[in-house]
């Protein structure tokens, strides 16, 4: 047994090395950007497919080609980043979470599109052969990933304590303008700051590409591990980073070991066992994040948020006929496509997962990367309330009220974060929720599917349609009165100034939990209304991944909560099924990601406004005398 722990302990040295290096790159960005790349796994990802392209495609040495991987996917890469990042500096943390994940989305998108959706065999360029230390057979391919690790985390504690540009680092993010006093470039800073970040990303993908295989989603997986490490560091440390991926990679293979005596496996299920190590780094953050003090987690480079133009208002009467259109054509769709019609009716319910997205993103500022989490509670929950005979509308509010408590768990986190770490933390817990729960007796069982049954009222297509549109029209009234009354505008104030709700006499934390509340319940609805469209409720339909294109398809259309919702719903599910590319899916989320990029950044705005300004001065000149113009030509 010591033999075998000892075993365990030097795998997980080599694991959590690797985790150590994501993390620094990933610490190392934050601390200089204020900025958490969301996106720090699919780079990652995106080195490694990078290097096996130039190594085994084109026939370059690996040495050759683990630099080219660096320079196209650390340099390179940290140059885009850098400008991204520039342009987030007084935006929301909405919206610099938005940027981050829709770079997340577009980048899985075309490394699929460029090398298909299966795993790649990468060979080991590394050296694997062993040699024995007290019973255990240890690889040179692990000395060396330790050994890198070890002088990274040494090499940037020195970098950072001793140069004169480490020193810039760390205040460039704090204080830009008394930076540039002192004679140093802040842009040039925090772009060296991303390059070495983003080489840190595109190294640890290249080494746990032997192990894992090329896989875009299985690689931004495994790389987001790191955030355990980087929890453990609070997003601050590069040490306690270095020290927290090794800790992880150890806890994760000690873990494999425990879960594997005879004295567990007799007593708990193997369904609640075997995904457990892999998630211990979810676990980490999860945890790490709820008991760590608020004053430790103070997010970098807080600054003076620009506030968002409110949207362009629309007359009465312009509001009334575009509601008579739609609904119309939302009535008449059985008769103008037919074949489409289960298509349409999963976009309905859609509308009322984008809506309640958006009571919680737009309307109280909150950030949710679990909201399929939500809808996969109310599926199972719909399911097993159905198969006991209770009734379609009893079990459609149960289903609702059972994601009430894991909305209000969700709050908690929500009441002592704020920012970015309460998106980490939905975004562990969403992960954790898929891996942990999914296949347990909890929602779908180890089949991951549960048969739905329509109600008797609706069994054909087009009745249960008709169901389901009526439920999102109900749903979005709902979010319509939540917003007009006190209720929403203690949201909205929320999302302005925490602080003025608090002198005002309101608790924050209530107004918090309840947001969470309403919106979890509106979402588990969605969720038991998908299931009878194909008569079964599966797992895969409510990926974790899902969440992510959700707030970056949320981002796009607009801040009016019914209109936003039906267009969002219309783009992500019905459009991509009128192309006929057989990639369509994957070009929508491309675009849906590069999109979500430019409106988070308000690239959009920025060209509005630079044209609006330069028609006014066009029109200026136009209105000078003649006189005047021949002036100002003779002037110098």
């Amino acid at each position: 047994m010591i033999t075998e722990i000892f075993a365990a302990i030097v795998t997980g040295l080599g694991t959590g090395s690797v985790f150590a290096i994501a993390g620094m790159g990933l610490v190392l960005t934050n601390k200089t950007s204020g900025i958490f790349n969301f996106a720090h796994g699919t780079q990652a990802a995106a080195g490694a497919f990078i290097m096996w392209e130039l190594w085994k495609v084109h026939g370059w040495p690996w040495p050759v080609a683990a630099v080219g991987a660096l320079v196209l996917g650390g340099v390179v890469g940290g140059l885009i980043l850098e400008r991204i990042a520039y342009l987030l500096a007084d935006k929301s943390t909405a919206a610099r979470v938005v940027a981050t994940v829709g770079l997340l989305v577009m980048l899985q998108g075309l490394i699929v599109l460029r090398y298909g959706e299966a795993t790649i065999q990468m060979p080991f360029f590394l050296p694997i052969s062993t040699f024995k230390v007290g019973g255990v057979y240890i690889s040179y391919e692990q000395v060396i990933v330790f050994a890198l690790a070890a002088a990274s985390a040494a090499g940037l504690g020195l970098f950072f304590k001793r140069s004169k540009e480490g020193v810039a680092m760390q205040g460039v993010v704090d204080d830009p303008t008394l930076l540039g006093l002192q004679g140093i470039s802040p842009v040039a800073v925090r772009r060296r700051a991303w390059m070495i970040g983003s080489c840190f990303a595109a190294a640890s993908g290249a080494l746990l590409a032997p192990t894992l295989g090329l896989d875009a989603s299985l690689l931004t997986l495994l790389v987001v591990q790191a955030f355990g490490a980087a929890a453990i560091g609070r997003f601050n440390s590069l040490t306690m980073t270095y020290v927290g991926g090794l800790a992880v990679g150890v806890g994760q293979e000690l873990t494999k070991f425990v879960v594997a005596q005879k004295v567990i496996t007799s007593r708990i299920s193997a369904q609640i066992l075997q995904p457990l190590p892999s998630n211990v780094p979810f676990l980490v953050l999860f945890v790490v994040l709820l008991v760590t003090p608020r004053a430790k987690l103070v997010e970098r480079g807080a600054r003076v948020v620009r506030r968002e133009r409110p949207p362009v208002a629309i007359g009465r009467p312009t509001a009334i006929g575009a509601a008579v259109v739609l609904a119309a054509v939302l009535v008449a769709m059985p008769r103008l496509d037919p074949d489409r019609l289960p298509i349409f009716t999963t976009a309905a319910a859609f509308v009322i997962i984008f809506a309640s997205l958006h009571l919680l993103v737009r309307t109280s500022g909150q950030v949710s990367l679990c909201h399929m989490a939500f809808a996969a509670v109310g599926a199972a929950t719909f399911a097993r309330a159905e198969s006991v005979g209770v009734p379609f509308g009893v079990a459609l509010l149960v289903a609702g009220l059972a994601a009430v408590p894991i909305g209000a768990f969700i709050a908690i986190p929500a009441i002592r974060l704020s920012g970015v770490y309460l998106a980490i933390a939905t975004f562990g817990f969403g992960i954790l929720v898929e891996n942990l729960f999914f296949p347990s007796f909890l929602l779908f069982g180890a089949r991951q599917t549960l048969r739905v049954l329509r109600p008797s009222f609706a069994q054909g297509d087009t009745a249960y349609y008709y169901v389901v549109l009526a439920a999102a029209v109900l749903c979005c009234a709902l979010v319509v009165g939540i917003r007009r009354s006190r209720l929403g505008r203690l949201l909205r104030a929320l999302a302005d100034s925490p602080s003025a709700v608090v002198a005002h006499g309101a608790s924050t934390n209530v107004i918090r939990t309840m947001a969470f509340c309403i919106s979890a319940f509106l979402a588990a609805i969605a969720g038991a209304l998908i299931g009878p469209i194909t008569q079964s409720a599966t797992g895969g339909s409510y990926d974790f991944s899902l969440s992510l294109v959700l707030i970056a398809v949320l981002f796009i259309f607009g801040r009016r909560p019914v209109l936003t919702a039906f267009l969002a719903a219309g783009a992500y599910i019905v459009l991509p099924t009128y192309g006929t590319s057989a990639n369509v899916a994957t070009w929508a989320q491309v675009g849906f990601g590069l999109v979500a990029i430019l409106v988070a950044c308000d690239v959009f705005g920025l060209f509005w406004r630079r044209w609006t300004v330069e028609s006014v001065r066009a029109g200026e000149r136009t209105t000078i005398s003649p006189a005047r113009a021949r002036v100002e030509v003779a002037l110098p």
